[in-house]
């Protein structure tokens, strides 16, 4: 079995850390039980390109239960949890090709390990290994059926390629699943980038002026974590309709050469390139905390910052101090790279149980349905959606009410009025 980790030696605690995420991942430990009985996926390659995390590794269990044979490589440089890793390679038998803090070259070596299976079905976290694959010939990949696409920004960059009329195959955006969106971005994203913060800087939140680059579900998220902290948060928009959100959501609204001369803490979850730039940086306060909440390290302009700056060094894991020339200091977490995968655990177990059972279910459908799909995004099914939503209400001892016939015929008729 090829692999390529760090050091096979952490399996025993990663296999710990694995089962704790599991015991607190109930959808996907139900989905996996009836796929250990069907076996939806048997004789299928399945290439990922995921955060290496705990709840990944519960994942890729349930994948391989469900008769896939799996295959692993990271979707950010920084983001792997090396003990993780180790532990899906030796205890479950699983191809890995990811370490955290892999420079660049070595990061798309990995995706090309991956590929180099010929997989049947892809499941992406951002679109590298689609992007990859669709700059390699056609026919080395012919046999792809299908795929699933986790996040916002990879979502983005297939609608781009099929609206060229270039995506090769059909992917589900498991992103746009309400049980996604919802509470992975936006409960999710927004403890785990204020708990990256904290474990980066051990900053006081409380009285801090927080800047929010993005007002979608993940800058919610954020800004609302950031708030409930204590944070004065300041919400950075460019659409006119998420600023007036933000506005009667109770957050200060400004533009970003406004925000950047008060701001204490910026955290960036827009998804675009160059949202704080050199000009920014000029204005900040001494000690300005700058990280990014994004897929992608392009949110910073970093590149402006090396040249603006006499001096550059570290001061804690995952925080350079980079020094101006009018002595000011701003600090950089992550290099730029998602902080809550670079300096905390990424999203809690509890959310992701959704997140993931969608990828699951995703893959299910797709290859069961393949056939009647075009090379197109699809959203996932209303009814996966609303069975996910109905499972994990059920392992937290929640139930609602169910429409009585009366009301089911007054939904469905037009006749009755006032």
């Amino acid at each position: 079995m090829k692999y390529d980790i760090k050091d096979i030696k952490l399996a025993k605690k990663g296999a710990l850390r694995i089962e704790w995420a599991g015991n607190n991942m109930p959808v996907l430990k139900l989905i996996q039980e009836r796929f250990s009985k069907e076996k939806p996926l048997k004789g299928l390659k399945v290439a990922a390109c995921l955060h290496v995390t705990t709840e990944t590794g519960v994942l890729m269990e349930v994948l391989k239960t469900g008769g896939a044979e799996v295959y692993l490589c990271a979707s950010n440089p920084l983001s792997t949890q090396d003990d993780v890793a180790a532990a899906l390679v030796k205890d479950l038998g699983i191809s890995v090709f990811s370490i955290k803090g892999e420079d660049t070259k070595t990061y798309y070596k990995h995706i090309q390990e991956v590929l180099a299976i010929k997989p049947d079905i892809t499941m992406d976290d951002g679109a590298d290994l689609v992007s990859s694959i669709h700059q390699r010939d056609k026919s080395m990949h012919s046999n792809i059926i299908g795929g699933t696409e986790e996040t916002t920004t990879g979502v983005i960059r297939l609608k781009a390629l099929a609206k060229e009329g270039k995506l090769r195959y059909p992917i589900i955006a498991v992103n746009d699943a309400q049980t996604k969106h919802l509470f992975d971005n936006r409960y999710g994203t927004g403890q785990s980038t204020i708990d990256g913060v904290i474990r980066a800087t051990n900053k006081l939140i409380a009285g801090a002026n927080f800047v929010v680059c993005g007002y979608g579900w993940c800058g919610k998220g954020v800004a609302m974590r950031a708030k409930g902290l204590g944070a004065k948060a300041i919400v950075v928009e460019v659409d006119p309709l998420k600023a007036l959100e933000a506005c009667m959501d109770g957050f200060e609204v400004m533009p970003i050469k406004d925000a950047a001369k008060i701001g204490d803490i910026f955290v960036t979850v827009t998804g675009d390139i160059n949202v704080i730039r050199g000009e920014h940086f000029k204005v900040m306060k001494d000690g300005a905390i700058v990280a990014n909440s994004g897929h992608f390290n392009v949110e910073i302009d970093i590149d402006s910052l090396k040249k603006m700056a006499k001096s550059r060094r570290p001061t804690r894991d995952f925080v350079d101090e980079y020094t101006l020339n009018s002595g000011h200091r701003i600090y950089i977490l992550g290099e730029g790279r998602l902080i809550n995968l670079a300096a905390a655990e990424g999203h809690p177990a509890q959310v992701m149980d959704m997140s993931f059972a969608n990828q699951a279910l995703g893959a299910e459908y797709m290859v069961k349905n393949y056939k009647e799909l075009n090379n197109d995004v699809y959203s996932v099914p209303s009814d996966i959606d609303k069975n996910i939503a109905a499972l994990k209400l059920k392992s937290m001892g929640i139930k609602i009410d169910v429409l009585t016939p009366e009301q089911e015929k007054y939904l469905a008729s037009w006749e009755m009025g006032t």
